[in-house]
């Protein structure tokens, strides 16, 4: 019989984000998994050749690429609305499980030992089942979409959208709480670009170091 497991992942790209606001760029599920997914790749590099880590980047960073894969079935529910109250988490965390058994059932049998914890991970795995070492895995993949929220703020604020404004406060307090090197380094050297316009990047990027002098 036929799998539908792709042509599922594919529909992802139908999926729109930040559904409650006014967006100048939207922005879609499988856009979002792309950039996690190369976020997650950043701060893992960070970790190991600036920190001097040993983390498996390209471990976590496969993870990451199915880190929303059950949102082609719930949708992308709005944080204020997800978390509004604990039984709304709750039960959406029931039809988060659901869906990733739905995706999982659709893996071929010869293929499901290795999709089983890569769909687990968006769902069934939370942090209290996770061994010390998922939990660091997952840490950076929860870095990676948080930074991209982030620069999702910045991107929409620096195009005169204020929309994004209160959204920027609050995901900048997320990040503070994490305390993680590897996003106040990213923040640091890498997420200022993000507020300029493409003139600017490209001026910087042609200028020779004999310019500055």
């Amino acid at each position: 019989m036929d799998s539908h497991f792709y042509a599922y992942l594919y529909r992802l790209r139908y999926i729109e984000r930040w559904s409650l606001m006014r967006n100048v760029l939207k922005e879609n599920v499988a856009e979002h998994t792309f950039q996690v997914a190369l976020l997650t790749h950043a701060l893992c590099t960070i970790a190991n050749e600036v920190f001097g880590k040993s983390v498996p980047t390209e471990h976590i960073v496969t993870r990451a690429l199915f880190h929303d894969v059950t949102e082609v079935f719930t949708g992308d529910i709005p944080t204020p609305v997800k978390h509004h109250n604990k039984d709304i988490l709750r039960n959406f965390r029931e039809i988060e499980d659901l869906a990733a058994t739905r995706l999982l059932n659709m893996v071929p049998e010869p293929l499901k030992n290795v999709y089983a914890p890569l769909i687990g991970d968006s769902a069934r795995h939370r942090q209290s089942q996770l061994t010390p070492e998922q939990l660091e895995h997952k840490t950076y993949i929860k870095a990676a979409d948080l930074l991209d929220a982030y620069l999702k703020c910045v991107t929409e604020l620096s195009a005169g959208n204020r929309e994004f404004s209160m959204a920027k406060k609050q995901i900048e307090q997320s990040i503070a709480q994490m305390n993680m090197p590897e996003l106040k380094y990213f923040l640091e050297h890498l997420a200022p670009s993000f507020e300029k316009t493409l003139d600017e990047l490209a001026e910087d990027t042609d200028a020779s170091p004999t310019d500055s002098n």
